[in-house]
Formats: structure tokens, sequence, C-alpha cells
């Protein structure tokens, strides 16, 4: 089978576009206010932080100086 055989039986990444929620996905260039900030430790270097989610006990959180050290890519 070569690829213009596929006819429509590919389903591309957007091919449910249409019915996502407007509030889920990517930035949508709106200002909802200010982010709801969460008090942490990082457990690298242990310094107080504030991140944008609530923590969860057993996940590592990590300070804007130490994040990029863990990133995997």
């Amino acid at each position: 089978m070569s690829f213009n055989d596929r006819g429509n039986s590919f389903r591309g990444r957007d091919s449910n576009r249409g019915s996502r929620d407007s509030n889920r996905g990517g930035f949508r260039g709106g200002n909802s206010g200010p982010r709801e900030m969460y008090p942490a430790v990082c457990s690298d270097c242990g310094v107080e932080t504030q991140v944008p989610f609530k923590p969860t006990e057993g996940r590592p959180v990590y300070c804007r100086d130490c994040l990029p050290k863990h990133r995997k890519f």
C-alpha cells in the first residue's frame, strides 16, 4: 500500500480538532488572570519556591534553577 492509497483511513493528528474543548490545548492568547501558585521545596537544593501546580506527595519538585538539569530533552 503506497502513501496515496490510504484514502480516508488515515487520521492525522488534527482529525478531532472540531470536538476539542475550547479551554484545553495550548496557549490561546487570552489572559485569564494570574495563575494560582503553590508553595513547594526544591527536591535538589532545598530552597522554598512556588509552582503553578499542586505538588503531589512522592514526586520531586524543582526550583527554576534546578529544573533544567532534570529535563529529558
